[in-house]
């Protein structure tokens, strides 16, 4: 029989729940160990990834399972317990089961949004790796991020009860409770009404309780940025007011984007029309400043930026007219590394406002950025970089 009845279930709900069941006991221990797993060469690296992109698709299709599930669930007569007189047994067994549902949506779904709401590192296949109406926002990953690792607890403490409640049936009480579960036809209780709302207040109360917990623990706190790099302020003919670098790199075939949201620019420039030299500009970077999505701590590390030994980036240039516009060409220093650059630019001057905007193509290896990844296909050799700025004449 596919469906419940009042003191069996059918075969539906039985292939749903040890699905979910065994899906979980996967993914509980590789979640485990893939954050516990070294990331310190390339090999590791991919081995990590692979194991994360496990987690999250396996996740993902369990987040749909479970939703079936439940849909399910809805539609079915829920059979009675074996022994309704022990009101204390059967109110903790209901809350469980509140608490199994929902910890089996929100895990799943906290973690796609932490997914979707950062860039980088391990993708989901064949799903997608964005949701509608969850916006690429660090703040927002790190809250769901928070949230997914609490309903993980309570999803394992749920779990835990679960089988321990179930063992308790079977080997003490040497009732049908597990057996009814299993495939064959196991007729078992006297039909009987679940209590639904005190149940659900109680999981409700264990969900608050959870989250508060880990409110007084800081896991919803905003990770502390790293320390930044003091930039002198500059004296310079053009004094900048907006501006951005950007870069944009491939990691695990997919475009990862970030920036650098502290920089200086002390720049001298003559306007008069003719070829040559225009003048010459220093652009000083903070290199703590860089956000690269999920991978922004990573990138601090020393196998790429080392931005505790090396907090700046230097870029000193000549300011040249080029056929199409201008050029700024100089040595860019990354990590004592230096390396000769022509960044190309268009350049446009409304009375004491200019603005300007160029791009230009780096080899991370140039600048021993992440040496220990060989493999482009994990993770790019070429950088785009994309500078943006406004500045104002000096008075």
């Amino acid at each position: 029989m596919l469906s419940n009845t009042a003191t069996r279930y059918g075969a539906v709900t039985k292939f749903f729940h040890w699905t979910i069941a065994i899906g979980i006991m996967a993914m509980i221990p590789l979640g485990i160990i893939a954050t516990d797993m070294p990331y310190d060469t390339a090999e590791a690296l991919a081995q990590k990834a692979q194991l994360f992109s496990i987690h999250k698709t396996v996740g993902v299709v369990l987040f749909f399972v479970a939703l079936a599930r439940i849909l399910w669930a809805l539609t079915q007569p829920k059979p009675a317990p074996l022994h309704p007189e022990r009101k204390l047994e059967v109110f903790v067994a209901e809350v469980v089961h509140w608490l199994l549902y929902g910890s089996l949506v929100i895990v799943p779904l906290s973690g796609w949004v932490h997914h979707a709401a950062t860039e980088g590192y391990a993708p989901i296949w064949g799903i997608g790796q964005n949701l509608p109406f969850v916006p690429e926002n660090e703040r927002l990953s790190q809250v769901a991020g928070a949230l997914h690792g609490v309903f993980e607890k309570v999803l394992m403490v749920s779990l835990i009860l679960h089988i321990v409640g179930a063992a308790k049936h079977h080997i003490l009480d040497k009732d049908d409770t597990l057996r009814r579960m299993t495939p064959g036809v196991v007729e078992a209780g006297t039909p009987a009404p679940h209590p639904v709302v005190a149940p659900l207040i109680g999981a409700l109360v264990v969900w608050a309780f959870a989250i508060g917990l880990g409110q007084a623990l800081g896991v919803f706190s905003a990770q502390a940025a790293p320390a930044q790099a003091e930039l002198a302020e500059v004296e310079s003919d053009w004094q900048k007011q907006d501006g951005e670098i950007a870069l944009s790199i491939r990691q695990f075939g997919n475009e990862v984007t970030g920036s650098f949201a502290d920089f200086t620019a002390q720049i001298r420039f003559d306007e008069t029309p003719g070829p040559g030299t225009k003048g010459d500009v220093r652009v000083e970077v903070a290199i703590p400043s860089l956000t690269l999505g999920s991978v922004t701590q990573q990138a601090m590390g020393p196998d790429f930026f080392n931005a505790e030994a090396h907090p700046t980036a230097v870029f000193e240039a000549d300011i040249l007219r080029a056929a199409d516009g201008y050029e700024a060409q100089g040595t860019l220093t990354i990590k004592d590394q230096s390396v000769p650059l022509t960044l190309p630019f268009q350049l446009h001057i409304d009375g004491d406002t200019a603005q300007m905007e160029g791009r230009v193509t780096l080899d991370r290896r140039d600048f021993a950025i992440g040496s220990n990844m060989t493999d482009e296909g994990q993770l790019g050799f070429a950088v785009a970089l994309m500078v943006k700025l406004t500045a104002t004449r000096a008075d």
